[in-house]
């Protein structure tokens, strides 16, 4: 018989499986989804400060990333190794980063659903919940996953970041480390990757497709290092944005909304703590720091000045505003995502021969 357990010999056949079954299950619900938000009338809110052709997307059904992270939830679950604690701690770490973030994400859409309007959640509200939210998955990575509080810059040099420790003695010989400095620079990786990805999700098919990409890297990173279930989970995702690019694909008929981009940003970024891939994450996910960037850039450059650098900030508008069609900016940085995917990828082998 061909049973679970033999699968499980086999552990690249398993993280195509993820894939496979994450993105069917992604196919199967959203056009129930679909047609469930369109019941309701729950659609997306258009900037009126955005490209002015985007204003036809107003009411587009949104929040997929419910089915992405359902998805998700259900393939680690039926694919994961939960045989020891090794192979459990990280694997429900990076998923609670994943859901907490989503579930801040949701409560942001469905308030920008109920005020009819596009800002959601006060940026002040979503800082403090991915403070609380990195702060948690930090102490339980360094605590409970054996995670050092270092950070690599390939080729170069290794910074210990776990010099300014306070340890607090919890009784019967156990131990809680708190790294403060590790724990600044999770939460500003974590903060940076949520609002990232964030974005980025401005085109239709956009973000979905740069997440697949990134992650296709990360699955062979978590699978290379040993990490089987982080492999799987970010064989997961790989598949749920496939599935989720079926229905997003321009002229979308859903969009992933914040309750999808920042748990995959969140999701993300917790992928290259527990990877030790912090900074290879960076250049994996360059098209994020690219965008992130454009809107400080932008807005720093402003006001100093009172002029831009960009026609529009985030920088998928900026080509936009030059002529290019939808369907070719995003086809165009996918192309962009590919090719920073591979530099990190490149880094990654460079990481562990230096």
């Amino acid at each position: 018989m061909f049973s679970l357990t033999t699968i499980s010999q086999y552990p690249a056949f398993l993280v195509f499986l993820a894939i496979f079954f994450s993105m069917a299950i992604t196919i199967v619900l959203l056009p129930l989804w679909i047609r469930l938000l369109r019941v309701r009338q729950i659609g997306q809110q258009v900037r009126a400060d955005g490209p002015q052709h985007h204003l036809i997307k107003q009411g587009t059904p949104t929040m997929g990333g419910v089915i992405i992270l359902l998805a998700v939830m259900i393939t680690t679950a039926a694919c994961g190794n939960f045989s020891t604690p090794a192979h459990i701690i990280p694997l429900l770490l990076v998923l609670l980063v994943t859901a907490l973030a989503g579930i801040m994400g949701l409560i942001d859409d469905l308030s920008k659903v109920v005020k009819e309007r596009s800002l959601g959640l006060r940026p002040n509200a979503k800082m403090l919940c991915l403070l609380m939210i990195s702060v948690a998955f930090c102490l339980g990575a360094v605590n409970f996953a054996g995670i050092e509080p270092t950070v690599t810059i390939p080729l170069i040099t290794t910074f210990d970041l776990g010099f300014l420790t306070t340890n607090i003695d919890l009784g019967s010989g156990a131990i809680l480390s708190i790294p403060w400095l590790y724990l600044i620079f999770v939460f500003l990786l974590m903060a940076g990757m949520s609002n990232a990805v964030n974005l980025v999700d401005g085109l239709d098919g956009l973000a979905g497709g740069a997440v697949m990409i990134a992650m296709v890297v990360m699955v062979a990173i978590a699978y290379r290092g040993d990490q089987l279930n982080l492999a799987l989970f970010a064989a997961a995702v790989t598949g749920a944005c496939v599935g989720f690019l079926w229905f997003n694909a321009h002229p979308a008929s859903i969009f992933m909304g914040d309750t999808g981009s920042l748990a995959l940003g969140a999701g993300f970024a917790a992928l290259a703590v527990l990877t030790k891939t912090e900074v290879v994450s960076l250049f994996v996910g360059g098209l994020f720091v690219l965008e992130a960037l454009s809107v400080m850039i932008q807005v720093g450059y402003f006001k100093l000045t009172r002029k831009r650098v960009f026609l529009m900030a985030p920088l998928h508008h900026h080509f936009e505003q030059k002529g290019w069609s939808e369907t070719k900016v995003v086809i165009r940085l996918w192309i962009v995502t590919a090719l920073f995917a591979c530099i990190g990828f490149a880094l990654f082998f460079a990481q562990g021969l230096y």
